[in-house]
């Protein structure tokens, strides 16, 4: 249908004059409705764009360039012209530009270098229901400067699904203009039982949905997949399927080529199967999809900020996404869904994704902000506010890299040479690290190597790994220094398949490596860097890592495993495939959590590169010690010195000394044991804790005694004090407490808690009965029958001042009865029990 069909155009009129009236503006429409692609041309058709543009604001890459190539091409313009796009390292503008389609950290740069957002008229924000981290702070950012140096400034913000209520306090005062669209009906469906996809793979289990429907239905097909391998193996089980010989099966994602990802949503004379990530869940609308078959996963990204650790794990979609997805089969007639899970499962799904904000590490959006003048970053207006040990571990990243001022939080000189970067922080440093090492140009293809998927292979056969080692040579130093090697070979040999795969390859991803080196060249040059080759300086390159991930240094455990401990108490895993096997020291550029079979999480240490200890005191001298200290050594089970040297919090080397240690330290050590109950102190028995218990209670019912009672802090000081002067667990053993707490109380108020509260008391028949103290309550007094012949009445200690509970008990010593007045018990219950407790035990006495 003609683009001026599309329910958009409903629209229209309000659309123009809200803007014309109002510097914002929200448009709730559904996907399909057209926002994304008319929207701009109606600023252009009613000379809304006249002095400047209208950049529009996109999260995904792959969505930017087709937005852009689809509205050029409904425009008769040619992209560049007055439709462009720019995308990190990639642009296609001129002075011609009026409709410019953008990511979103293209613009939150720009506004770090120019806050008067020259040469622009309107933003506007698409598929802002997605919630990205730099679609939140860019839209917070242009609100202030919209309220500071551009009241002109036009804000507009386009969802498919939005919580309105939120996003209208949040901007206004603003309009909102709601689309209803025209969806035609989609029936859905789900799988009967739940598939466990690790015995039946998610593709195989699509495979089969799609040759189901392949029958039932007309049109193409759509297949959400989480990543490019499991699109990969989904194309290899749909071509293997006999009743879908007719159809094209084309993936999409963002590492194809162009032109692969043109063919995939271009119109095609035989029907086909797409199989996508969720980029094509909102933004780009593929004509002709009847069908959708939703595996019901995403790699979602997230960011720990308690451990430092980066995850990339396959995870549920939520109620949302599965919806927006289901959407895509009722775009030109009525379709069908289906998805792979079970409708009780999906009862369970989360309503919405968590804001990225909420898990994704911030440092490279906290320096941008740093850069416009913002230093209270946790009072920024955000959105929602991200997780305040997010932002200060961003804030310590950094501060260690030198881009912030550690004592105001201010950026540095260097942090702002950081920002010329199109780069994570941690590159963008090593870059300026390498101008002073003189390499330059071996730094700037590392950073290209990590901007998209490794291509080295891994789990390569045993011939692929043979190649390799012939054709790369053997590499101990660096992971870094194989991939370099291995990109190399494939460049030379201009990506030829059978070179690649014989070397276990990625061609493509090898390929898209060329573009970025030569990008980041240029820009290094016009920073002032020199990037001529002048070889692989092995040290200097390293020391360069080293800058850039001081704080995933690593140390090895032990020879005959991979373990490692890191800086800030972590622990991983080297990589199975990493080159440095034999190195104690390393770096590991990627700390990864990896679900594997069983909920199993393994922190695995990627990207390693080896490093020597005498650079840590070189190139970080305050963070570098020599200490003795001193610890319980758990094996020994007693009290030792060590000498340590340490990077940090990570200790490189740890020596026991033949020192004494001194008594203090060693007593507290011993006290944390004990509390732990880690070490035992046999003579802290029951009856211990029943002189505390007098001890407290006597505080409580004779204030005037002024005894101060024993608190659960006083406990770990009384430990010490037992404590003090020994050195191993095997001295504490059997040593006497009763001491040490018999100095708490004075010998006055020792003997008064003798007589005001007793342990035990003689009865008529010269047996001593004990009596019990709780916490709480009256103590109680637990005696035989026979013992309590003669006593009537009620029983108190403390000179009349604590009744007294009497615990009855048979001659078997079990309690019969429990009574604050003997006179009742004689009189009422006595008589009830005496027959049968006479006949039981008849060679006692009964009364």
């Amino acid at each position: 249908m003609a683009h001026r069909d599309l329910p958009i155009y409903e629209l229209e009129e309000a659309l123009v004059t809200s803007l014309r009236t109002q510097g914002r503006l929200v448009v709730q429409a559904p996907t399909g409705s057209g926002k994304s692609t008319q929207l701009p041309q109606m600023l252009l058709d009613h000379g809304l764009l006249e002095t400047g543009q209208a950049v529009i604001l996109q999260p995904r890459r792959l969505a930017t360039r087709m937005l852009a190539k689809r509205v050029a091409e409904e425009l008769g313009s040619g992209l560049g012209g007055v439709v462009g796009y720019q995308i990190r390292l990639e642009s296609r503008v001129s002075a011609r530009t009026r409709i410019r389609f953008v990511t979103e950290g293209v613009l939150l740069r720009q506004m770090s270098f120019d806050d008067q957002l020259k040469g622009i008229d309107v933003l506007i924000f698409d598929e802002f229901h997605e919630r990205h981290l730099y679609g939140d702070i860019t839209l917070a950012r242009a609100i202030q400067i919209q309220q500071s140096t551009r009241p002109d400034l036009k804000i507009v913000v386009m969802s498919a699904t939005l919580d309105t209520v939120i996003l209208k306090d949040y901007l206004a005062p603003c309009a909102v203009l709601t689309s209803q669209g025209r969806m035609f009906p989609v029936a859905m469906s789900y799988l009967a039982k739940t598939v466990n996809f690790e015995q039946e793979p998610v593709w195989d289990v699509a495979a089969r949905e799609c040759e189901r429907l392949g029958g039932e239905t007309a049109g193409d097909m759509l297949v959400f997949m989480p990543g490019a391998y499991e699109i990969s193996r989904t194309v290899q089980a749909l071509e293997a399927r006999r009743g879908l010989r007719d159809f094209s099966c084309l993936p999409l994602h963002g590492e194809l080529s162009t032109e692969q990802q043109d063919r995939a949503v271009a119109r095609a004379t035989t029907r086909k199967i797409i199989v996508s990530t969720n980029v094509a869940e909102t933004s780009l609308t593929i004509d002709g999809v009847t069908a959708v078959i939703d595996s019901g996963l995403a790699r979602i990204a997230r960011f720990d900020p308690h451990r430092g650790i980066n995850t990339l794990l396959v995870e549920k979609i939520s109620a949302a996404s599965a919806d927006q997805r289901a959407g895509r089969a009722g775009r030109t007639a009525p379709g069908v869904c289906v998805r792979l899970w079970t409708e009780r499962d999906h009862g369970q799904r989360s309503p919405q994704e968590l804001p990225e904000v909420k898990r994704l590490d911030l440092s490279e959006v906290v320096l941008t902000l740093k850069a416009t003048g913002i230093n209270d970053v946790a009072n920024f207006p955000w959105i929602e506010k991200p997780e305040p040990k997010a932002l200060g571990r961003a804030e310590l990243l950094l501060t260690d890299l030198g881009a912030l001022d550690g004592q105001v939080g201010e950026i540095t000189t260097l942090g702002r040479k950081m920002l010329n970067f199109p780069l994570h922080p941690r590159y963008a440093r090593m870059l300026l690290e390498a101008e002073s090492r003189d390499c330059v140009r071996p730094v700037a293809l590392m950073a290209a190597l990590t901007q998209g998927r490794n291509f080295l292979l891994r789990n390569a056969s045993k011939a692929v790994e043979e190649a390799r080692e012939s054709v790369l040579g053997e590499e101990h130093e660096s992971d870094f220094f194989l991939l370099m090697r291995a990109w190399l070979q494939a460049d030379r040999s201009n990506y030829r398949l059978e070179v690649c795969r014989d070397l276990g390859l990625h061609a493509q991803g090898a390929r898209q490596v060329a573009p970025l080196f030569d990008q980041f060249l240029k820009i290094a040059e016009k920073e002032g860097l020199q990037a001529g080759d002048r070889g692989v300086d092995s040290v200097a390159v390293r020391k360069c890592v080293l800058v850039g991930f001081s704080d995933q240094l690593a140390r090895r455990l032990d020879v005959g495993t991979l373990r490692c401990d890191l800086v800030h108490g972590r622990r991983g895993l080297l990589a199975r495939e990493s080159v440095i096997q034999n190195s104690p020291l390393l770096v590991a550029a990627e700390i990864t959590e990896v679900g594997g079979r069983g909920g199993e999480v393994n922190v695995l240490l990627n990207l390693a590169t080896a490093i020597e200890e005498t650079w840590l005191q070189e190139l970080f001298p305050d963070d570098y010690c020599n200490a003795s200290g001193v610890i319980y050594d758990e094996t020994a089970k007693r009290v030792v010195v060590r000498r340590e040297r340490k990077f940090r919090d990570l200790v490189l080397e740890s020596k026991s000394s033949h020192e004494d240690p001194p008594l203090d330290a060693a007593a507290r050590l011993l006290t944390s044991e004990v509390l732990a109950d880690r070490i035992k102190l046999a003579a802290w028995d029951e009856a211990v804790e029943q002189w505390i218990t007098r001890v407290n209670r006597l505080a409580e019912w004779f204030p005037e005694l002024e005894i101060t009672p024993i608190t659960a802090k006083d406990r770990g000081t009384l430990i010490e004090q037992i404590c003090y002067g020994e050195v191993s667990a095997k001295a504490l053993k059997d040593k006497p407490v009763m001491p040490a707490l018999r100095d708490w109380l004075t010998s006055e108020q020792l003997a008064v808690l003798d007589v005001y509260l007793p342990e035990r008391l003689t009865m008529a028949n010269g047996r001593r009965s004990r009596v019990t103290y709780h916490v709480e309550g009256p103590p109680v007094l637990s005696a035989r029958i026979q013992e309590l012949y003669g006593i009537e009445g009620k029983f108190t200690l403390g000179q009349g001042r604590v009744p007294v509970k009497i615990e009855v008990l048979a001659p078997n010593q079990r309690p019969i009865q429990v009574t604050d007045d003997l006179g009742n018990f004689w009189r009422d219950q006595y008589p009830k029990i005496k027959p049968e407790l006479s006949r039981r035990y008849p060679r006692h006495e009964w009364r």
